[in-house]
């Protein structure tokens, strides 16, 4: 007998503040209209100090297990794949957001792989779920506010300043029948290993080096090279993440109805979008939101159902890709499962 994983619930959650493309030009000297049409940033969500990566997560959580209508204490796992900029450094942000939910039954742990998270997330979820049968209800959540780590006078980091702040969720359940999870797939390069790293020399001149527990911003030491490295390599390896985990689903690259990309410059979106034989009709931009790390997937899921971009029986793609650097994917089928 073949069981199935499947999304019974998902949820995000953002804060209410918001930084506008023209608030974001007085900050950074760059013309509101290039972040709004090149840089694709209409407008980001900026977090409070009440508003910790588990408070974000814990929110999207609590939305994610009111969807499903499935309670806190049926949840057996709790994996945190969100900011290592969290509550705490050297702690289990996992364990805090199990208890904030009341998911006494539960155990907790968490899984590391920045702005690539998601997808990895779901997969390693998904093989922890089929061998082992007391696994029932898994949940999945992340948070960030990573753009507390940027300066933005420091022309390295500029692509770093699309980052925004919120939380997600997805409850996995074993044996469900509908939107059950595929193939998957993920590279790594490490000759990027150390391209993006926190450093005191990118900390602006009368700012505090220290932020909560933090030290530092986040920086590129050598970004001709960073740049001229990911030039060569991430669109063949984004490409062939999604391909493969259209592939480990049986599927072909036609036969997806929806891509849930991570943000990024708007250029790079539609030559993804392109090399893989897709529309922006068949995607959703998330210019209103900004890149909040392993977040944006279950966003642009989101707002693809809500959008009505994804149907009963589409093939969906989730992809992302993180410092480090890592590009990940993984398919799923929306909707019941196909006879």
């Amino acid at each position: 007998m073949v069981i199935s994983i499947g999304i019974t619930g998902l949820g995000t959650w953002f804060p209410p503040q918001r930084q506008t493309a023209d608030d974001l030009a007085t900050l950074t000297g760059i013309p509101a209209a290039v972040l709004r049409e090149k840089m694709g940033i209409v407008q980001r969500h900026i977090a409070g100090p009440q508003h910790t990566v588990t408070y974000m997560a814990g929110q999207a959580a609590q939305r994610a297990l009111a969807m499903a209508g499935v309670p806190p204490q049926r949840v057996a796992l709790v994996i945190s794949h969100g900011s290592e900029h969290k509550d705490h450094l050297v702690w289990n942000a996992a364990a805090k957001i199990m208890h904030d939910l009341g998911a006494t039954a539960a155990y907790a742990f968490e899984l590391y792989a920045l702005c690539a998270g998601a997808p990895i997330a779901l997969h390693t979820a998904r093989a922890l779920m089929l061998a082992d049968e007391r696994l029932e209800y898994v949940l999945l959540a992340a948070g960030s506010r990573e753009n507390d780590l940027i300066n933005f006078h420091n022309e390295r980091s500029r692509f770093m300043f699309n980052f925004g702040a919120g939380g997600g969720a997805l409850l996995l359940q074993r044996g469900a029948a509908h939107n059950q999870l595929l193939g998957s797939a993920a590279i790594t390069d490490g000759t990027l290993s150390e391209s993006v790293i926190l450093t005191t020399a990118a900390v602006a001149p009368g700012e505090p080096a220290v932020v909560g527990e933090v030290q530092g911003r986040l920086d590129v030491p050598d970004s001709a090279a960073m740049a001229e490295r990911l030039a060569a390599v991430s669109l063949p390896n984004f490409v062939r993440v999604i391909q493969d985990a259209v592939a480990q689903s049986g599927a072909a690259l036609a036969d997806v109805a929806f891509l849930g990309l991570t943000h990024m410059k708007r250029s790079f979106y539609e030559q993804i979008l392109a090399a893989v034989g897709l529309s922006p009709a068949q995607s959703i931009y998330l210019d209103h939101y900004g890149h909040v790390q392993s977040v944006d997937q279950v966003l642009a899921l989101e707002l693809g159902l809500a959008a009505g971009k994804i149907k009963p029986g589409d093939l969906v793609v989730l992809a992302g890709a993180g410092t480090g650097y890592t590009w990940s994917a993984i398919a799923l089928r929306w909707g019941a499962s196909r006879p």
